[in-house]
Parts: structure tokens; C-alpha cells; sequence
């Protein structure tokens, strides 16, 4: 069964869109890594929150990508812009358009 991992994360005011910047630079290389779809948004009615949507094959591989030096690397430059405020959820996949 497919991993799905939903969460949002508040930047510091200003600093979403450099964040955003930051979350798609290594997007390509996530399909290699088992990442069936890495959607990240912003809300509308705030301009401090970015919501990301990631499909993988297994929770496994979701893992396994935080260990890429390039993830590591993203996620040095994007903590301190971020105020620690974060929402996450997980869920077991089984089924859907597009899965």
C-alpha cells in the first residue's frame, strides 16, 4: 500500500515564497526516491502557511529521502525561516484516482 503524508508548516512572515522556492528545488529528484506526487500550496487567506501533499510508494521511502544529502541540505536553509509551527498527518493509501 501507498504512504500519504499531509502537512503545514508556517514560515516567518515574509519568507513563504523563499521557503516555496526551497521545497521545489529538489522536487525532481523525489521520484527516484519512491515519490509518487509532492504538491506543495499556499493558503490564500495566509501568508505565512505552505501546505504539502506527498504521495510514496511506502512510508519506507518517505524515510529514506530525509537522509538524502540534497533533503538534508533543503531542510538547513528552510529551518530557519520556519517559526516550529507544523501540522502533520499520515495515512495508508488504498486507492483513488491517480494511485
Amino acid at each position: 500500500m501507498a504512504y500519504g503524508y499531509f502537512n503545514s508548516m508556517r514560515t516567518s512572515p515574509g519568507h513563504r515564497d523563499e521557503v516555496v522556492a526551497i521545497l521545489l528545488e529538489g522536487a525532481d529528484g523525489l521520484r527516484a526516491a519512491g515519490c509518487r506526487l509532492y504538491a506543495v500550496g499556499v493558503a490564500e487567506d495566509d501568508p505565512d502557511l505552505i501546505r504539502v501533499s506527498e504521495l510514496w510508494d511506502s512510508k519506507e521511502h518517505h524515510d529514506r529521502s530525509l537522509q538524502l544529502p540534497e533533503a538534508k541540505a533543503a531542510i538547513a536553509r528552510a529551518m530557519p525561516l520556519l517559526t516550529g509551527e507544523f501540522a502533520g498527518q499520515e495515512m495508508t493509501v488504498v486507492g483513488g484516482l491517480g494511485v
